[in-house]
């Protein structure tokens, strides 16, 4: 493993379509010479946002965090760490999975809706697989500063960062969904 993308956004390219990684935008929550482990930012789950509304009484989003083990939950928190168990992502930014402690701050008003991001799943890579991923172009590797990962990213989100890239990118962003068609 020559670099480790933890902390980058993996952009992905028009190749990748069909599937839960077209058109996608990945925080890399960690990434070693066993694998690597992170979160689609945009892609959100409509059905279980809906159900969140019901039970909690306000709109909150639920975003596909990605394939696998998609009944765990996971939380994305900005701000200082307000959970007994919790991940720093950088000085901001905060991953736990604690959700009688999330839920009660929300109920609390220690903690709001925009302070936070709710994932179903998460995205994992095997032992290089990540690596190899990238260099089959698979993956575009973005150093982003400036992203607030809990703001409510949709689908525009891939084509904004494909834009602000520019060059070969700018084809790719107005590309239509199935490339077949284009």
């Amino acid at each position: 493993m020559n670099n480790s993308y933890k902390g980058k956004i993996l952009i992905s390219t028009p190749d990748i379509s069909g599937d839960i990684f077209s058109r996608s935008v990945v925080l890399i929550i960690e990434h070693d010479a066993h694998g690597a482990f992170g979160f689609i930012l945009n892609k959100k789950n409509y059905f279980l946002s809906d159900n969140m509304k019901h039970l909690l009484g306000q709109e909150i989003d639920v975003y596909e965090g990605g394939p696998v083990e998609n009944d765990r939950v996971f939380f994305l928190v900005k701000g200082k760490p307000i959970t007994s168990e919790y991940l720093p992502i950088d000085e901001d930014f905060y991953l736990t999975e604690q959700q009688e402690e999330i839920v009660s701050a929300m109920v609390n008003q220690d903690l709001n809706k925009e302070e936070l991001k709710i994932f179903t799943g998460y995205s994992g890579w095997s032992s290089y697989q990540l690596d190899q991923e990238v260099q089959n172009k698979m993956w575009t590797v973005v150093d982003l500063f400036q992203l607030d990962y809990t703001s409510p990213n949709d689908h525009t989100l891939w084509k904004k960062i494909m834009q602000n890239l520019g060059g070969d990118y700018l084809l790719w962003a107005n590309s239509p969904e199935d490339v077949s068609l284009n």
